[in-house]
């Protein structure tokens, strides 16, 4: 895709990375649900991550003054742990589209997700309207669902200390995530709230 002037736009997210033992914790519930849930598109376990602002098409020059302020927001976020559990879908009512895991992010992660959407309005995205749904995105149905019966799930904590600013690339077999910038989360030390 590319712009009125024929700059190529790229499609950009920015999000907290999982650490590798949730990835594997992640390959084994979906594993055991798709023989309960037909008609999914399964997400890429290595694609997984904690969305804080999805940001569309771009250009690289928009995405690349996106860093120093992201690069800020990081460095006053701690690293954290968050709990991963209870599954369930959006929209809320109606037929499913996408199947979700839930999880549970303390106060530092919300301030952080704020400080990526004051970021993303600052260099020139429309705001997002959507409240902020913490959530693991395990799949999306092509077509409307009936609504599943979801079992109980519980995968524990996870460790969240990277904030990507990543590219996506549709593709036949889903997208595939290339970070563009990546920030450390500094050590979670004497930080006032709690995980």
């Amino acid at each position: 895709m590319t712009d009125e002037a024929g700059e190529k736009l790229i499609r950009a997210f920015v999000a907290l990375d999982l650490d590798d033992s949730t990835r594997s914790h992640l390959m084994d519930l979906m594993a055991g649900l798709r023989s309960q849930l037909n008609g999914l598109r399964w997400v890429r376990p290595e694609g997984i991550h904690l969305t804080l602002r999805f940001l569309g098409y771009a250009r690289r020059s928009v995405l690349d003054s996106l860093v120093p302020t992201l690069r800020m927001a990081a460095a006053e976020c701690p690293a954290r742990t968050a709990d991963i559990r209870g599954l369930g879908t959006f929209p809320e009512r109606g037929r499913a589209r996408v199947l979700w895991l839930g999880i549970q992010v303390p106060p530092s992660v919300l301030r952080l997700q704020q400080a990526c959407e004051h970021a993303a309005v600052a260099a020139g995205f429309e705001p997002e309207t959507r409240p902020f749904a913490p959530h693991l995105t395990l799949g999306r149905w092509s077509q409307p669902a009936p609504r599943p019966t979801l079992p109980p799930t519980d995968l524990g904590r996870t460790s969240l200390d990277t904030l990507v600013l990543y590219r996506s690339q549709p593709g036949a077999k889903g997208s595939v995530y290339t970070p563009i910038e990546t920030f450390a989360l500094p050590p979670s030390g004497a930080a006032s709230d709690v995980p």
